[in-house]
């Protein structure tokens, strides 16, 4: 797992509440820093690719572990 600066907690939310907070929280991040995400919605994989499409904020790394989906956000 890479270096992250935030970590956003986002198990047991469902659509389009993962992708609402995380870009809350990006929203206070500078440019360049990491946003580790959790979400358990198996449906925030395709949300956090197509956020980060239309955000231009690249997604670094998106996984499943143990149930839970993590993701990697670095902000543009």
């Amino acid at each position: 797992m890479a270096d992250f600066d935030q970590e956003l907690d986002a198990s047991g939310l469902n659509c389009p509440l993962p992708i609402l907070r995380a870009k809350k929280t990006l929203a206070s991040m500078e440019a360049g820093q990491v946003l580790h995400i959790i979400a358990t919605d198996p449906g925030s994989v395709k949300d956090f690719e197509a956020f980060s499409k239309q955000t231009g904020n690249e997604l670094l790394e998106s996984k499943e572990e143990g149930g839970k989906f993590l993701f990697l956000i670095k902000k543009k």
